[in-house]
């Protein structure tokens, strides 16, 4: 933006095109791509028309639709919003204008090219999404991606090692690939497809993988079945809902809330058999939301030391009852993998029990419009009766719409993962409510619309007491020991 108002036409394609000793210029490979968008077939730069050049070295950027945002791994929440480019320095020569702006940070799994990079399935696929990224519109209103920018080969370049996942293990050796972390409320919340794949393919036919999706069922779960799978090609033999007895009385409304750093209410470390099968409706819609999705559901009850055998069974039961395949308690926190063992016993009679060919998304991306796919999530997996929409949301996915391969894509919704619906207070499983879309937005590389229904922070603040106050260095053995990490 700064060179386009700054340089003359002539200037910028002499910068990006320069004449040789020789007096030939090359286009570099990255700038084929853009070439192509306009319709340029010449391989000599010379052979351009003015027109062309013009086309071709001014992006015509719109500084008010830039939504790129610096990325970084620290808690700052002076960071959410931030002036940019106000140095004298950056300044139209001309007419004296600032090309200053306002702009924030993210955390840096909150960027595209994490979510990019874990629904990639190989390295061409990578290259190909890090183009399609989108990174704000030209004047017009046209869409200009990493490909417009020239910087698609160098991204690939800096993501191409990060593609192959890290192998680890546990404590007992069981082999673990850790790969990828999209959020679940801001993106699709699942780790990475060639992870999964390679782990499939490690296990052999009659092997076990398990991957994650983060928060619940209306979350990293639905994103798993409608985004994930979708592009994946991938099908689930069954879904391990995770569940406590302590959530499942917060989820009763009836029990005080949890409050980090303080100490538990009673109720919560006493027996509650009231509290936890009122708020075990919560659990069955989660249920319901795996179910509809023609996957078999195994309830883990990870068991705390201060439940109960009835608190335990009543889960159990209810879970049963309202469609589990089966409920267990889960004892591996305290036991290790001897405590996870009638767990996968349960699963692996689950996957015996059912065929993947059952599998199905929730909704027909390619052929149901945008509205009508935000408007299936919310009365098939939150339980709501609709939505209402901003103006602001109404006029993108006015445009989106317009758009038939951006019509086609998959809904990313950004909400909170406190409830099922949009409002954080709203415990349990509520029922009839109407979800307000704020605004939305093309993660093109990604390959998803993301559609906020709330203030979504992409960057985390630090509390009162941060943990580095338990950090330290304890010099009094002689030979430094760090303490305060776990």
């Amino acid at each position: 933006y700064l060179h386009e108002q700054t340089a003359s036409t002539n200037f910028l394609w002499n910068k990006l095109c320069p004449a040789d000793g020789s007096g030939r210029r090359t286009f570099e490979l990255s700038m084929r791509p853009r070439l192509d968008k306009l319709g340029i077939f010449k391989a000599n730069p010379d052979d351009l028309t003015a027109s062309e050049i013009e086309r071709f070295v001014r992006l015509d950027i719109d500084p008010d639709s830039i939504t790129w945002k610096r990325v970084t791994d620290t808690n700052d929440r002076y960071l959410r919003g931030v002036s940019v480019g106000t140095s004298p320095s950056e300044v139209n020569k001309k007419t004296g204008e600032s090309l200053g702006r306002e702009s924030g940070f993210a955390i840096t799994v909150a960027s595209e090219i994490m979510a990019v990079l874990a629904l990639a399935t190989d390295l061409s696929d990578l290259r190909a999404r890090l183009g399609r990224m989108i990174a704000c519109t030209s004047r017009a209103g046209e869409p200009l991606t990493a490909d417009d920018f020239g910087i698609t080969g160098a991204l690939t370049v800096l993501m191409m090692d990060a593609l192959m996942p890290t192998t680890m293990q546990t404590l007992e050796g069981t082999p673990a690939l850790v790969h990828c972390g999209p959020f679940a409320n801001i993106a699709h919340g699942n780790s990475s497809v060639v992870a999964d794949r390679l782990a499939l393919k490690l296990v052999g036919p009659q092997g076990y993988v398990l991957t994650e999706a983060g928060f619940g069922s209306d979350m990293g779960g639905e994103k798993f079945f409608n985004i994930k799978c979708l592009y994946s090609k991938l099908r689930p033999s069954c879904a391990v809902l995770v569940c406590t007895v302590r959530a499942l009385k917060l989820h009763s409304n009836e029990a005080p809330p949890v409050v980090p750093g303080a100490a538990l209410a009673a109720e919560y470390r006493e027996e509650r058999l009231g509290l936890v099968a009122k708020g075990a409706a919560n659990m069955l819609a989660h249920i319901q939301n795996v179910r509809k999705h023609g996957v078999q559901v195994v309830v883990a009850i990870n068991r705390f030391h201060t439940d109960t055998d009835a608190e335990v069974e009543t889960v159990a039961r209810v879970a049963r009852e309202g469609g589990a395949f089966d409920a267990v308690a889960a004892d591996h926190f305290a036991k290790g993998g001897a405590g996870a063992v009638e767990l996968g016993r349960a699963v692996m009679a689950a996957c015996a029990a059912t065929s993947p060919r059952e599998f199905r998304h929730i909704y027909d991306a390619k052929a149901q419009g945008v509205k009508d796919k935000i408007e299936t999530i919310v009365r098939e997996v939150y339980g709501g009766a609709g939505a209402k929409y901003s103006p602001a949301a109404e006029a993108r996915i006015a445009r989106y719409e317009a758009d038939p391969a951006l019509r086609s894509l998959p809904i990313c919704m950004s909400k909170t993962q406190y409830s099922l619906s949009d409002d954080p207070k709203a415990l349990g499983a509520p029922s009839g409510f109407t979800v307000t879309v704020k605004d939305a937005y093309v993660s093109a590389g990604a390959g998803f619309i993301v559609v906020s229904l709330g203030t979504i922070s992409f960057i985390p603040g630090l509390p009162v007491k941060p943990a580095y106050y338990k950090i330290d260095v304890d010099l009094s053995s002689g030979s430094p020991r760090v303490v305060g990490l776990s």
